[in-house]
C-alpha cells in the first residue's frame, strides 16, 4: 500500500520536470518584437547571406547571386559583381574585414564557381578590385558548402566548408571539405596547425557559423543530417564525429557537441556572441536563438527563440552593442514576406 502511495506521489513531480525540459528547449512562437528595439535598416534584398562591419561603421554584405553592397545611412551601394555559380545553396556566400583594413583596405570572399569554392581577398577601393585567390581546391556542390568566414582574436582568417554531399570528405584530412579551416591572411598555412595544411577541425557536415567568446572559446553551428543541429566548441585537431556519429551520438575520441537539437530542426547558419550568449541564426526553425551560457563558457544554462515570425534567419553578427541579422526567405526554401529580404538593425534590452 505504501508503495503504491510512492509511485503516485512521484508521477506528478516526474511529469513537472518533463513539461520543464519541454518549455527550456521548445522554441517560442512569437515574441514582441518592439519591444527588442528592431528596425529594418535595409529591404528588397536577394538573399543577403553574410554580415560585416567596416572600421567607419559603414555596413558591407553578400548576396547569394554574386553581389557585394555597401549600407550607408539607409543607402544600399553595390561594390562588386563577382562571377559565381549560383546553384541552391552555392553561391557567393562569406565576406571578412581585413583587422589592419584602415591600413590595407582588403576584403576576404567566399564564393563558388563551377565544382570549387574558393577564398578570395580583394581591396576595397570605391569598388572590389585587385582579386587575389588564396584557396580554389575546396569541393563545392549545389548543397553543404559551409561558407562562414571570419578573422579569429589570433588575427588568423577561419572559414567553414561543408562535405558538398560527399560524407566520406568530412573526415579525410587530405581533403577541405567537411572543416574548419585556418589560415593567414596571405593565404599561407600557419605554422601552428595541427596537421600541416589548413585543416583546423574535422568531422563537420556543414558548419555556417563561427564565433569567439571574450574567453577565447571558439563556437560553431553546424547543420545535422534532418535534425541533429549542432552547437560545438572547436578545438584545434577536433573531431567531431561525422559521417559516423552526429548529434548526442558520439564515442571515445569524437568531440561532443555543446548543444545538439535532436527534438526539433534548428538549422543552424550564422552565429555571433555577445552578452554572455551565443545568438544563431536559425532557417528551418525561423527563429534568432539565444543560448545563455555559463561563466565559464562551456555549458549552455538556457535557451529561447526570438523573432519567430521573420521567416528564415541566415546570419547574425553584433556590433557596438546592436545584433544586425539578415532574411532568406528568397532562396528557394522560404516564403518571401512583403520586403524581403530584409537586414534588421536589434537593440536587445
Amino acid at each position: 500500500m505504501r508503495r503504491s502511495f510512492l509511485v503516485i506521489a512521484v508521477i506528478p513531480l516526474i511529469l513537472i520536470a518533463i513539461f520543464a525540459v519541454v518549455m527550456l528547449f521548445t522554441p517560442e512562437k512569437s515574441v514582441n518584437e518592439t519591444g527588442y528595439g528592431s528596425e529594418t535598416i535595409a529591404q528588397n534584398l536577394e538573399v543577403p547571406w553574410a554580415l560585416a562591419f567596416l572600421p567607419d561603421d559603414r555596413l558591407i554584405f553578400t548576396e547569394r547571386g554574386g553581389t557585394v553592397s555597401i549600407l550607408e545611412g539607409s543607402n544600399v551601394k553595390s561594390v562588386g559583381k563577382i562571377n559565381v555559380t549560383q546553384n541552391s545553396e552555392s553561391g557567393l556566400l562569406g565576406v571578412a574585414v581585413d583587422p589592419d583594413y584602415n591600413q590595407n583596405h582588403y576584403i576576404y570572399l567566399y564564393y563558388t564557381k563551377g565544382n570549387k569554392n574558393f577564398i578570395s581577398r580583394f581591396t576595397l577601393d570605391g569598388t572590389l578590385k585587385k582579386e587575389t585567390v588564396l584557396l580554389d581546391n575546396i569541393p563545392a556542390a549545389s548543397i553543404h558548402n559551409g561558407g562562414r568566414l571570419k578573422f579569429g582574436p589570433d588575427g588568423m582568417l577561419y572559414a567553414t566548408t561543408g562535405d558538398a554531399g560527399d560524407k566520406a570528405l568530412a573526415r579525410d584530412l587530405n581533403s577541405l571539405g567537411g572543416k574548419i579551416l585556418r589560415l593567414d591572411a596571405n593565404g599561407s598555412i600557419p605554422v601552428d596547425n595541427p596537421f600541416g595544411n589548413y585543416v583546423y577541425s574535422y568531422g563537420h557536415r556543414d558548419p555556417q557559423g563561427i564565433a569567439w567568446g571574450p574567453n577565447g572559446i571558439m563556437y560553431s553551428s553546424d547543420h545535422g543530417d534532418e535534425a541533429n543541429d549542432e552547437l560545438n566548441i572547436i578545438k584545434k585537431g577536433g573531431n567531431y564525429g561525422w559521417p559516423v556519429y552526429e548529434g548526442n551520438n558520439t564515442a571515445t575520441g569524437y568531440i561532443k557537441p555543446l548543444r545538439a537539437y535532436t527534438e526539433f530542426t534548428l538549422a543552424p547558419s550564422g552565429i555571433t556572441y555577445y552578452q554572455n550568449a551565443v545568438w544563431m541564426a536559425g532557417l528551418r526553425s525561423t527563429q534568432l536563438r539565444r543560448l545563455t551560457l555559463s561563466g565559464d563558457g562551456n555549458s549552455v544554462m538556457g535557451e529561447k527563440g526570438f523573432f519567430t515570425e521573420l521567416g528564415r534567419i541566415r546570419d547574425v553578427v553584433e556590433y557596438k552593442g546592436y545584433l544586425y541579422i539578415c532574411t532568406s526567405n528568397r532562396d528557394g526554401r522560404g516564403t518571401p514576406l512583403d520586403g524581403d529580404d530584409k537586414i534588421l538593425k536589434i537593440k536587445i534590452r
